[in-house]
C-alpha cells in the first residue's frame, strides 16, 4: 500500500508544472513615478508593474525588496536581491561591476531645476544630485560645484532651502515636482546623459538576464511597454 501511495505522488509530482524559479527585485521605493511605496506599505509604481509583467511573462516567482540607492549595487552583487529595477540608467561605469538587460525605458533628457526667476548658470553654480547617480557624476565633470545627498527628497529640499542653485535629476521625476510646486520652481537646462534603464543583474546571472531579456522583447512587441509608459509618464513620453 505505501508503495502505491508513494507512486502516486510521485507521478502527480511529475505531472504537475515545475516550480517557479523565484527571484528577488531590488528596488528604492523613493523615486515616483518609476518605483515609490504607497499607502498600503507596498511598492507600487511604474517599474513595480513593469517588474510584474517580466515576471508573469518569464515564469518567475517574484519578491519586491526595498533598498537604499547608495548601497543598491553593492547588495546586489553581495546576492541581498537578485536584481536592480530602480530608475537604473545603463552606463558603461556600472555595467564594469553589473549586468543589464536590454533597457525597458527609453533615454529622456535630464533636467536642472532651479527656483523661479533666478539665472543659473551650470557650468559654475551649487548643483544638488542624488549619489551615485549619472547626473552626480556628470556634474562632478562639468565644471559646477556638487554636492550630494542620500535621497530625491533632499537633493529638492536642497535647492528651496538655498543650499544648492539648482538639481540635476531625470526630468520624469522632476517634471511632477515643477508643476506642483505652485510657480516656485523652473527648469533651467538640459542635458541628455544614459543610453536608457534596464534591469540589473550579477554578472554570473547569464540565464536569468535572458529570461528577462526575452520577456521585454514581448512586451516592446505587443505594445504593452509602451502602454505602462504612458499610463505612468503621459503621453508625450518617449516610447518604443
Amino acid at each position: 500500500m505505501k508503495k502505491i501511495i508513494m507512486a502516486a505522488v510521485v507521478a502527480a509530482f511529475a505531472a504537475s508544472p515545475a516550480l517557479a524559479q523565484t527571484v528577488r527585485m531590488g528596488t528604492e521605493g523613493a523615486y515616483p513615478p518609476y518605483n515609490f511605496i504607497n499607502d498600503k506599505n507596498e511598492v507600487d509604481g511604474f517599474e513595480r508593474h513593469v517588474g510584474d509583467e517580466l515576471c508573469k511573462r518569464a515564469q518567475l516567482d517574484c519578491v519586491w525588496v526595498v533598498n537604499d540607492w547608495d548601497s543598491i549595487i553593492p547588495n546586489l552583487i553581495s546576492g541581498n536581491y537578485d536584481t536592480i529595477i530602480a530608475g537604473m540608467s545603463i552606463t558603461d561605469e556600472r555595467d564594469k561591476v553589473i549586468d543589464f538587460t536590454q533597457s525597458y525605458f527609453p533615454p529622456s533628457p535630464s533636467y536642472y531645476v532651479g527656483l523661479s526667476g533666478s539665472s543659473v548658470d551650470v557650468s559654475k553654480a551649487v548643483i544638488a544630485a542624488q549619489v551615485g547617480t549619472i547626473q552626480a557624476g556628470h556634474v562632478a565633470g562639468s565644471g559646477g560645484t556638487l554636492v550630494e545627498f542620500a535621497t530625491p527628497e533632499e537633493t529638492i529640499a536642497a535647492v528651496r532651502n538655498g543650499e544648492a542653485d539648482a538639481v540635476l535629476a531625470d526630468s520624469d521625476y522632476l517634471n511632477p515636482i515643477v508643476n506642483e510646486s505652485g510657480g516656485a520652481l523652473a527648469v533651467v537646462g538640459e542635458v541628455s546623459l544614459g543610453d536608457g534603464i534596464g534591469v540589473g543583474v550579477r554578472e554570473s546571472d547569464g540565464s536569468l538576464k535572458a529570461k528577462l531579456d526575452a520577456a521585454i522583447d514581448t512586451m516592446k512587441a505587443d505594445g504593452s511597454l509602451n502602454t505602462m509608459i504612458k499610463k505612468w509618464f503621459g503621453d508625450e513620453a518617449a516610447t518604443y
